[in-house]
């Protein structure tokens, strides 16, 4: 890759040095760079609010404590009922939260998944000695696949190897997995 004068050829200043391949390794680093800092940004996020949901779950076991300690008379009756009442709504809820934040792991690995993908797919097409090597692509294929830690994905990657295109293979997802979500959480 020769430099002109005024910077790296790209396409607002084209040159003789031009390459599609170029352009669009470039826009596949902005796709893994958008990416990372969006996991990154969210990471921090997540993991304040799973600070607060564990610091939330230790205030509810202190409140059920508290309900055990009170006086068992007619007029603390009522109180132990309705204080009970809305610590049980209270973990409901954040059990919704727990939920939520494994739907967000699965999340951020796929995500991650998919950087890595587009970085190593960067590497291949930016390399003129591996574009046109079918082997190369097949590394580039297998190593992918070897990241993937969830059945979904390597069911995904069968069916797009297999030929189907994206509309097909999310088709075939859905069909499989929607029932399987249910089975996929875990309560505390």
């Amino acid at each position: 890759m020769s430099e002109n004068l005024s910077g790296p050829s790209t396409a607002i200043s084209p040159d003789l040095d031009w390459s599609q391949i170029r352009e669009t390794v470039r826009m596949l680093f902005l796709s893994v760079a958008q990416i990372e800092i969006a996991l990154h940004e969210s990471d921090d996020s997540v993991e304040h609010l799973t600070s607060a949901f564990t610091t939330m779950m230790g205030y509810e076991s202190i409140i059920a404590a508290a309900i055990d300690d009170l006086p068992d008379t007619e007029e603390t009756a009522e109180i132990r009922q309705t204080i009970k009442h809305n610590a049980d709504l209270v973990t409901q809820e954040m059990q919704g939260a727990v939920i939520a934040f494994q739907f967000y792991d699965k999340l951020t690995q796929r995500l991650s998944h998919v950087g890595s993908s587009i970085e190593g797919l960067s590497e291949l097409v930016s390399d003129i000695a591996k574009i046109y090597n079918p082997a190369e692509w097949n590394s580039l294929q297998e190593k992918i696949k070897s990241k993937y830690s969830m059945r979904e994905e390597h069911e995904m990657f069968e069916n797009v190897m297999n030929g189907a295109d994206v509309r097909e293979a999310v088709r075939k997802y859905n069909e499989t997995h929607k029932e399987d979500l249910k089975d996929d959480i875990e309560f505390f």
